[in-house]
């Protein structure tokens, strides 16, 4: 592979933003990416995944470069000179490389590869965590797994074509070929990258992207049509488009969220997938929630977490999450179970989902709600962990629980 000025250029300034201005890593490559008309598509993949894997791996590559953050622009030439060089990927004549100790880089990475949080390029405290929670050998294949990159997963609309039907659509008119994967009815991975949001599928919402795990979650909620269903933290919304198709667009969805922005997004979404099954509410006091008490057929609680199930697809979500945080969003979670499940009427289910890994934001919280005053007249219909090494898919988590009659 040969370097091109503009293009490693384009890398060290989105990495700027990234490290040092604290910008999310996905907004930053949209951004570059429209950066030159000219290139193509081989141009912009270079830039957006070079980014990703300085990204994911900054922490072992800082530490081969022997370079502390923040980074200025000669420390982030360094890194990329490590990443070029464990690429086998022979550096031009430039001034930023010069001096390169290209044997150094290979005898410092076999050296810090023995050690985890090196070799997986994780906070000391994310390490601590998983170790914990998960166990060695658990957490060892789980952390490992998470450095890999993600496949590109879409879910048919069932509103508006077939599995099968999509699949002959994306081969032929944009030789994009998928293939099915057996336990994930409305699921089809790409067998290469491809940049599906330019092809007319996708602009007449016969498919969005969406995770294999994350598809699970609407399937778990056990909707049928003409339910009253409530989606409690539907953000832009992907599940509660799932939950639509499910139920043939009959019945009613309640998407509910705190950021107006995001249901904004999820209204131009749910037009696009012909969805209109669907009211929006913003969480702005306990109102939206106490005038919807006793009345679902069904709640979703896709609950805010850690994200350490989906730090395969958002790298630079490593670099920004605090001890802190987690230790705060335990408490939300628990929180959002003990209001939200109020809206379940008797006979009612209920479902509580993360992406997250971590038994402290998963079953212990199940288990705690279920010990509390509000959680006494629910039971645990089963639950279910999923784990990147085993799937091959985002880490998550689900518990279906009913209200008693």
């Amino acid at each position: 592979m040969r370097l091109h000025r503009n293009l490693c250029f384009a890398v060290i300034d989105g990495l700027t933003q990234i490290f040092n201005e604290n910008q999310y890593a996905d907004k930053v490559i949209q951004q570059l990416l429209k950066r030159d008309k000219r290139w193509g598509a081989r141009d912009r993949g270079f830039v957006a995944e070079t980014t990703y894997d300085i990204v994911r791996w900054k922490r072992l590559y800082a530490e081969i470069a022997e370079v502390k953050e923040p980074f200025d622009r000669d420390n982030l030439w360094r890194m990329f000179a490590v990443w070029a060089t464990l690429k086998g990927i022979k550096l031009p004549d430039w001034k930023y490389f010069e001096g390169t100790p290209t044997r150094k880089i290979k005898g410092r990475f076999d050296e810090l590869s023995k050690t985890r949080k090196f070799r997986e390029s994780i906070p000391d405290w994310i390490d601590e965590v998983g170790l914990e929670e998960l166990g060695e050998a658990k957490w060892t294949k789980e952390i490992a797994m998470q450095n890999e990159q993600a496949d590109v997963i879409l879910r048919v609309n069932t509103l508006k074509t077939s599995k099968e039907k999509l699949q002959n659509i994306l081969s032929d008119e944009n030789n994009i070929e998928t293939e099915f994967i057996k336990g994930y009815p409305s699921a089809l991975k790409l067998t290469e990258r491809a940049n599906v949001f330019v092809t007319d599928a996708f602009k007449n919402g016969l498919f969005e992207v969406q995770d294999a795990s994350s598809q699970l979650v609407a399937e778990f909620l056990d909707v049928a049509p003409g339910m009253k269903v409530v989606d409690t933290c539907a953000g832009a919304g992907g599940k509660t488009l799932h939950i639509a198709s499910l139920m043939q667009n009959k019945g009613q969805i309640v998407a509910m969220d705190i950021y107006e922005s995001k249901l904004k997004k999820l209204k131009i979404r749910a037009r696009r997938n012909g969805v209109h099954n669907v009211d929006l509410k913003v969480i702005d006091s306990t109102k939206p929630i106490k005038k919807l008490y006793n009345k679902a057929d069904r709640v979703l609680i896709d609950a805010p977490c850690s994200g350490l199930g989906v730090l395969r697809r958002n790298p630079d979500a490593k670099w920004k999450l605090e001890p802190e945080f987690l230790d705060s969003i335990r408490g939300v979670q628990q929180d959002v179970l003990q209001q939200y499940s109020k809206m379940v009427k008797p006979g009612g289910k209920l479902v509580y989902a993360t992406c997250s890994v971590l038994p402290s934001e998963n079953q212990n919280q199940v288990d705690a709600f279920l010990k509390s005053e509000a959680g006494e007249n629910f039971d645990l219909l089963k639950d279910k962990k999923i784990l990147a090494h085993e799937s091959g898919f985002d880490g998550f988590y689900m518990a279906l629980l009913e209200r008693k009659a």
